[in-house]
């Protein structure tokens, strides 16, 4: 169960920690065990999972839970559709699990490799304006609470629930997650270039007649690649490029190509307009048909740093001319693209669409691009716009902010009083954001 300790980094290299003492539990009992013992000798606790967040929410000075021991499926109940999962369980191992009882996650991001507990606690998202973060999936969570209590939270606690659905870390360390799922279905994906101007004036329009509904936007150019999902059902054949157009398409151009040009962009910032101008020129239309999993997630291999931003729905336009003017007007060189999407309105305490249909601007900047003020620029534009950051990217808002844009913020820290009075699972960021 316990481990050498080492210096813990997360994907995104923004983060680092050398934790005094790592712990792989393999069961609820052994996380009980750790957090009993953690409160009794006045030290903190902190789960983490694949290291995706670009946040500082998952740094684990004391006691780090590394929960890649507990994974796979518990129980599936068919009749309703409901799978429960061990906490450690990733994304990108779900599908597979699902498969045999003709189920599917009702939407997913495009990146695959969170835990489902690490996804959830951070508010992990994709796109479509008719459904959810992924935390509104879930119908119970298994937690382990900060005075050693192993208590389950599902639906006949909406309140509670509301919370624990996405907690941060703060309330418990959750030991597994039952979802509900959906009957497995096909996707119609529809990909192609567009003039940026139209792409924006028509965002709302957009997202509010298709199932799923996103577009990335090259900085210094006029083009952005809209991306288009249909739900279809399962038995629809699948269609398009073959295997080896979609791995030239995705791999040697999206990753192998993309890394070489953010290279050259972080050496000779000054080329970076080129670049992205012959990027966008280089743009084609695809359409293709496959299962769900496979058209949401793209493989992501180039290293990045990241920012994103919820505001209401009805602001995403502006705001996006806003950032525009900005780079233009300061003069930074951005090679990676600007990412747009939305998601429904929701009643979890601290999801970022809490209470209204929410945008969602994400930029991002190459790992070896300088530190400069691009992300502090966006981030205030985001601000005035009523933003609420993404609690697993990179942001500098504090409890002070966070509780003028959470009306249920209150709530929240009333929850966490009764489940984790003593802070054992408090870290500098849950210390900054929640305000202790």
């Amino acid at each position: 169960m316990l481990s050498v300790t080492a210096v813990w980094r997360n994907w995104g290299r923004t983060e680092s920690v050398n934790p005094a003492e790592v712990v792989t539990p393999r069961d609820t009992d052994e996380v009980a065990d750790v957090v009993a013992r953690a409160r009794t000798n006045g030290v903190t606790v902190k789960a983490v999972g694949s290291g995706h967040s670009f946040s500082a929410i998952a740094i684990a000075p004391e006691i780090q839970l590394d929960m890649s021991g507990q994974r796979g499926l518990v129980a599936v109940d068919t009749a309703t559709g409901r799978a429960t999962l061990r906490a450690g369980t990733t994304l990108r191992e779900i599908p597979g699990l699902l498969a045999p009882y003709g189920l599917a996650m009702a939407n997913l991001g495009d990146v695959d490799a969170q835990t489902i507990s690490g996804a959830t606690s951070t508010g992990t998202h994709g796109t479509g304006l008719r459904h959810g973060g992924i935390s509104t999936q879930i119908t119970a969570v298994q937690l382990v609470t900060g005075k050693g209590d192993v208590r389950t939270v599902d639906t006949s606690e909406p309140q509670l629930l509301s919370a624990a659905a996405l907690g941060l870390g703060a309330l418990g360390v959750i030991t597994e997650v039952t979802l509900q799922c959906v009957p497995a279905f096909t996707l119609r994906a529809q990909e192609g270039p567009e003039q940026v101007n139209d792409v924006i004036d028509s965002f709302l329009e957009k997202v509010a007649l298709h199932d799923h509904y996103e577009f990335y936007w090259f900085p210094h150019t006029g083009f952005a690649l809209t991306k288009t999902n249909t739900r279809l059902p399962p038995d629809t054949p699948r269609s398009g490029p073959g295997v080896v157009r979609r791995l030239i398409d995705d791999e040697v151009v999206s990753n192998g190509l993309f890394r070489a040009t953010c290279e050259v962009g972080a050496r000779f910032p000054a080329a970076v307009p080129r670049i992205n101008s012959l990027a966008g020129n280089a743009l084609s239309a695809r359409t293709y048909t496959d299962t769900s999993t496979k058209v949401f997630v793209s493989p992501r291999r180039v290293r990045f740093r990241e920012m994103e931003y919820a505001i209401p729905l009805d602001r995403v336009p502006q705001a996006l001319n806003e950032v525009r003017d900005m780079i233009n007007r300061r003069g930074f060189w951005v090679s990676f693209p600007i990412e747009v999407r939305a998601a429904a309105a929701d009643d979890l305490m601290l999801s970022t669409a809490s209470g209204r249909d929410s945008g969602y601007v994400a930029v991002h900047r190459y790992h070896a691009d300088p530190v400069d003020g691009y992300f502090d620029e966006v981030e205030r534009i985001m601000a005035d716009h009523g933003g609420r950051p993404h609690w697993g990217k990179m942001h500098t808002r504090d409890a002070r902010h966070l509780r003028s844009v959470y009306p249920r913020f209150g709530e929240f820290l009333s929850v966490r009083e009764d489940l984790d009075p003593d802070r054992v699972f408090v870290n500098p960021y849950l210390a900054s954001v929640l305000g202790d």
